[in-house]
């Protein structure tokens, strides 16, 4: 049921005297929002700015790249972080600062095959929430479709300035659909991984991050510092050989030094934006991984297979390297080996390691007709001196 004019006038009206500051991103259904803020006096003390990249040409440059698909939560997720990263430069720092985006499909002069649908996100500095809301076709004109996500914009940025609203939820009939989702803001998530709170977080192309998420068949890991065009393509050549979506892997635990600092975490996972799906874990051995990833093929290089099955990296206990294969292998686990070159300028296959006779199984290789990349992260570095070497 929707608000009278009087108690919109009145939740307006508390929004601006909320202490929020707001930068507002709209694809063009629901602009009538900004209207409905301004019409109520004192706008000024909530509204930064508000922008309606319309065009899709736009809508790119807005964002910085081209959506897959304009009209979506992940669209809409970036918006509202883009509008946010702006009004921060426009206010003071600590101010309390909102960035809303919102994209819609809605009744146009061209038949539309999909729903009519608005997605809606706002993000602050502690989370991002987003809300879709799918309308039944043919029940309303453009104009009350227009109306109907104007005021949905409303009061989901109500919700994100703390003052107390009905959801959007509230503007739909009871047949028609409507989910709403909370994510914790990166850093915060980041830094309990690192104390310990999560053993897996998975972060998403968008950014989002999530606890728990389906888990992957197929991992990549590394310490990607930085991530080059080798590790794309071994994940697609991956990709291609099993027929599964590669995930790419960064523990932010090692096994023989610190635990990798919140800003390197934030710099590495930075380099996937857009890209691909990420797992940060604290696992930094294979047997951990496989613990958390049951059934999972880890994508490696011959020269970490050879670490894998050598007693010396398992305190030269032959029977500790043993049962760790063992708990692999009873995990579902496999390993996915392609050639490398060592530190010596060798070229490792598969065909090198001495994996024993027992295990052979849980190793295939990656022929290096399909892939072989001489370049490393390592080499990067050394080029480039002031690289993250944490």
């Amino acid at each position: 049921m929707s608000l009278s004019e009087a108690a919109r006038q009145r939740l307006i009206s508390a929004m601006h005297a909320s202490g929020c500051k707001a930068s507002l991103a709209i694809t063009g259904g629901g602009s009538g929002a900004v209207g409905e803020l301004l019409r109520v006096p004192g706008g000024s003390r909530l509204l930064i700015e508000a922008q309606v990249p319309y065009d899709g040409v736009a809508l790119a440059t807005f964002l910085g790249f081209a959506p897959a698909q304009a009209c979506s939560s992940d669209t809409a997720i970036a918006m509202a972080r883009s509008i946010r990263a702006r009004g921060a430069r426009l206010v003071p720092a600590g101010t309390d600062l909102v960035g809303l985006g919102a994209t819609a499909a809605l009744v146009s002069d061209r038949p539309r095959r999909g729903e009519h649908r608005f997605h809606i996100a706002a993000a602050s500095s502690a989370r991002i929430a987003h809300c879709t809301g799918v309308m039944a076709k043919g029940r309303r004109d453009r104009s009350a479709e227009e109306d109907l996500v104007a005021r949905a914009i409303v009061l989901w940025l109500a919700h994100a300035c703390g003052v107390a609203a009905p959801s959007p939820r509230s503007l739909l009939d009871a047949d028609e659909h409507f989910a709403e989702t909370v994510v914790v803001a990166a850093a915060d998530t980041i830094d309990r991984l690192l104390a310990g709170a999560f053993d897996r977080v998975t972060a998403q192309p968008d950014g989002q991050l999530l606890l728990s998420a389906p888990r992957p068949l197929i991992l990549l890991p590394g310490s990607f510092n930085p991530v080059h065009a080798g590790h794309m393509l071994l994940a697609r050549v991956a990709e291609d050989l099993r027929q599964q979506a590669v995930v790419f892997e960064l523990s932010v635990t090692n096994a023989d030094k610190p635990p990798l600092a919140g800003d390197a975490v934030r710099r590495r996972l930075a380099q996937f934006a857009w890209k691909s799906p990420v797992e940060l874990t604290r696992a930094p051995t294979f047997v951990e991984k496989s613990r958390l990833f049951p059934r999972t093929t880890f994508v490696i290089g011959a020269d970490t297979a050879e670490r894998v099955v050598a007693p010396k990296y398992y305190g030269d206990d032959e029977a500790r390297m043993h049962a760790a294969l063992e708990e692999i292998a009873g995990s579902g686990g496999s390993f996915l080996v392609a050639v490398r070159s060592d530190a010596a300028g060798r070229v490792r296959a598969l065909g090198d390691v001495p994996v024993p006779r027992r295990y052979a199984d849980l190793f295939s290789e990656i022929p290096e007709l399909r892939f072989r990349v001489d370049t490393s992260s390592s080499e990067i570095r050394a080029r480039a001196p002031a690289a993250d070497n944490s």
